[in-house]
């Protein structure tokens, strides 16, 4: 079993509050939530008002799989017109590492 999880570092546009920050978020999570059935979440930066980490993770019964999977939802978030990525980290692990 393979677990691979990536991490987004993103600037957000013209927000001035936590609640546009939230209506620019929560539409990313939810697209890569149900287009690729994979884990997402805001895991960073919840304070500020023009910065967001987003981390994904998926588990897979091959390696392969993983990295096309997180290939493709980095490829839709740096996409974003209303956000800069800034950074992305990756990882991947077997489970019997």
């Amino acid at each position: 079993m393979w677990i691979a999880w990536i991490e987004f570092d993103l600037l957000l546009g013209d927000v001035d509050s936590l609640k546009e920050k939230r209506s620019v978020v929560r539409p990313i999570v939810a697209e890569l939530r149900r287009r690729f059935d994979v884990s997402a979440a805001e895991v960073g930066d919840m304070d500020l008002h023009r910065r967001a980490r987003i981390g994904v993770g998926i588990v897979s019964a091959d390696r392969a799989h993983a990295v096309e999977v997180l290939d493709a939802v980095e490829r839709l978030v740096a996409g974003r017109p209303e956000v800069e990525l800034l950074s992305a980290r990756r990882r991947e692990a077997r489970s019997d590492d």
